[in-house]
């Protein structure tokens, strides 16, 4: 079995910064795995955020290319996610998740996570103006 195990969030008002974290345990679990970030809003679906591979590699979705960054911790099992500059329209909840690089991470995270089987309980932030 793995476990994803997230912490960080919370509130905080538009241009502040949050991190995210999220911290992989179990048998099954490899450094080589794809992880990722994704969100959904209330009556909205879910949407990728970020995704990274195993070498560092990393693609983000545009409504947050330049603002957030992802990354990991192989040695600690440990994925990150530095939240910059937020606005209103970032809150959501927020998951991360993990599974085997059968997929290009672009597909990944185009495909909101789907291909994913292991996912964090979700950590919810929220933006106020």
């Amino acid at each position: 079995q793995v476990q994803l195990t997230q912490s960080g969030g919370g509130s905080v008002q538009a241009g502040g910064s949050l991190r995210l974290s999220c911290k992989a345990s179990g048998y099954y679990y490899n450094a080589r795995w794809h992880m990722g970030w994704f969100r959904q809003a209330p009556g909205q679906e879910r949407e990728g955020v970020a995704v990274i591979d195993s070498s560092g590699r990393s693609v983000y979705s545009d409504s947050v290319k330049g603002r957030f960054t992802i990354s990991r911790d192989n040695a600690e099992n440990t994925l990150y996610l530095q939240m910059n500059d937020l606005n209103p329209e970032d809150t959501a909840m927020y998951y991360c998740a993990a599974d085997t690089p059968h997929l290009a991470i672009s597909l990944v995270l185009e495909r909101g996570g789907r291909d994913l089987g292991y996912w964090g309980q979700g950590t919810q932030v929220t933006v106020s103006s």
